[in-house]
């Protein structure tokens, strides 16, 4: 392989730059993780630039949290439910059939318990609102889709400041869960096209980034032109051209060559 240029970028002594004469990503990728790995890189064909449109997964990125498992603990069923989280995260359930089996434990729960687990258990992941507040202030437009459940996103999406939250909807009649989901359900498909949507509504199209950390990110992450995995599962590793293993979301701003004085959380 052949390298044009190395170096570090002038306002940040942390990001080590490779120029390539041809594009080679897959071999590029390759050698960095077995020289770097775990490390926080961005390989792209494309020139490196700040984004018109940001999307962005929920559970386990913006926030530490998978908010369906916390959510479970108040019906006594967190493991229970987190073992069929972790595998549809990694891929190895379909992820409609597994929502609605872990939603249809919660039959009977207080819509009460969510807002105790809102205020008591759920975090923004470190770097967020900054990540957020400054793609924002650079013109940006943000949007939070999830997989999850409105219920959390609204407040999340407003605490971060995103400017549009798509989500599912968990039914309740008569301050309970029931068990079930308000129609449509918002899956990778979903996630994929709400990206292609919004990079659309630009006349000459738009560069996108996106960031998740599961299978239900992949069609979204591969679609974006900057898609970060961010402490990812493996499937979803693979699947981005980004990758965050070592820093908090800030990272994502160091390598599309952001300044950190650049910086903002509002």
């Amino acid at each position: 392989m052949r390298i044009a240029k190395v170096q570090m970028l002038e306002f940040s002594g942390e990001v080590l730059q490779f120029a390539l004469p041809e594009g080679e990503p897959d071999q590029l990728r390759k050698i960095l993780d077995e020289v770097f790995a775990p490390c926080d890189m961005l390989i792209s064909t494309r020139e490196i630039s700040v984004p018109q449109v940001f999307v962005s997964d929920m559970d386990s990125t913006m926030i530490g949290q998978e908010c369906i498992d916390e959510l479970a603990d108040y019906a006594g069923l967190k493991d229970r439910v987190a073992e069929i989280t972790e595998r549809a995260m990694q891929g190895e359930l379909d992820f409609e059939s597994a929502l609605r089996e872990r939603v249809g434990l919660l039959a009977g729960l207080s819509e009460d318990a969510i807002a105790e687990c809102l205020d008591q258990r759920i975090t923004p992941m470190t770097g967020a609102a900054v990540l957020v507040g400054t793609l924002r202030n650079h013109g940006c437009r943000t949007i939070l889709v999830t997989g999850g459940f409105h219920h959390f996103a609204d407040p999340v999406g407003k605490m971060l400041a995103f400017e549009r939250v798509v989500g599912n909807r968990l039914e309740v009649t008569g301050g309970k869960l029931t068990g079930g989901l308000v129609s449509p359900i918002t899956d990778s498909r979903v996630k994929q096209q709400v990206l292609e949507e919004e990079v659309s509504a630009f006349t000459d199209g738009a560069v996108s980034l996106a960031s998740g950390d599961g299978a239900n990110d992949i069609p979204m992450l591969e679609a974006a032109d900057f898609g970060f995995a961010y402490h990812a599962k493996p499937k979803a590793r693979a699947a981005a051209n980004g990758v965050i293993e070592q820093g908090d979301l800030t990272a994502i701003l160091k390598l599309l060559e952001i300044p950190s004085s650049e910086w903002t959380s509002s």
